[in-house]
């Protein structure tokens, strides 16, 4: 019976749809296509609503999986359907405009410190982190063939840097808001610090038993696809903002190089959530 039915139903439906297309495009709205296709959906979906309702999740599922197959992840549906209202795109550097695969760079080395002893207790210290740039650090340790030694204590502090005991002696690696922590004085190396920032390096102080002992640096290459990428999305009408933990110099000189002028810098992990509310309001 639901297949006779539906012998009648359908094609009378798809005639009344054609119809209120004709009447629309040349009676009530003439010329106005858009217009017209409208109301002839409308009456298609008003006859058979079911249907809207199976090519709705259809779509969605087509586009998450489109979208995946970019490395681009959709938390539910609605987050899919709203794409379309975007005005903001942020992105975080390393490993996003960056390909996040740092390589060390430069080692400084304070008066009365060797370079070898520093870079053996370094890598030390490094080497219980998972962070990108503790990788390239321990990676450009062993290039220099410095034997490793294994670490006492440590501890990652987001944002700050570690803190590690290696053969008695406490390590302090990271940025300026560590040292200022343990009240050590970096007074005298703040021009080599900006130097090397405003290269694109990330530069880390060290200090031995609570004294500066020197720096060291790392680099990260840009992506070859992210100015153009970035480019796509301006000319889209989008804003493209960058948010980091890297300082200012560092995160300027990388969304320098790709085209990015809004940059949200020296952002701890737990405030760039409040960052992007921020950006939300």
């Amino acid at each position: 019976v639901a297949d006779q039915i539906s012998g009648i139903f359908v094609p009378v439906v798809v005639v009344i749809a054609i119809i209120t297309f004709a009447v629309w495009m040349i009676f009530v709205t003439p010329g106005d296509f858009g217009g017209a296709l409208e109301k002839m959906i409308a009456v298609l979906v008003i006859a058979c609503p079911c249907a809207l309702g199976l090519a709705t999740p259809t779509s969605i599922m087509a586009g998450s999986g489109r979208s995946a197959e970019y490395g681009i992840l959709f938390k539910g549906g609605e987050h899919l359907e709203a794409t379309h209202r975007l005005d903001t795109v942020i992105l975080d550097k390393t490993g996003t405009v960056t390909n996040g695969k740092p390589v060390l760079t430069d080692v400084i080395v304070a008066d009365g410190f060797n370079e070898e002893e520093i870079l053996r207790l370094v890598g030390a210290a490094e080497k219980n982190s998972e962070h990108p740039l503790a990788e390239a650090i321990v990676e450009g340790i062993k290039e220099k063939k410095i034997d490793i030694p294994s670490s006492e204590t440590f501890e990652a502090i987001p944002g700050f840097g570690i803190e590690s005991v290696v053969e008695g002696k406490q390590l302090l690696i990271g940025t300026r808001r560590l040292m200022k922590k343990f009240n050590i004085d970096i007074e005298e190396v703040s021009k080599s610090m900006e130097e090397l920032e405003r290269e694109g390096k990330t530069a880390m102080l060290i200090a031995i038993n609570k004294e500066y002992a020197g720096i060291v640096a790392v680099a990260d290459t840009v992506k070859d696809t992210s100015k153009a990428a970035i480019t796509r999305l301006k000319k889209m009408g989008l804003d493209v903002v960058m948010i980091t933990g890297d300082n200012t110099q560092t995160a300027q000189a990388i969304a320098g190089q790709v085209g990015i002028e809004h940059v949200i810098a020296e952002v701890l992990p737990e405030g760039k959530a409040e960052e992007v509310k921020k950006l939300q309001e």
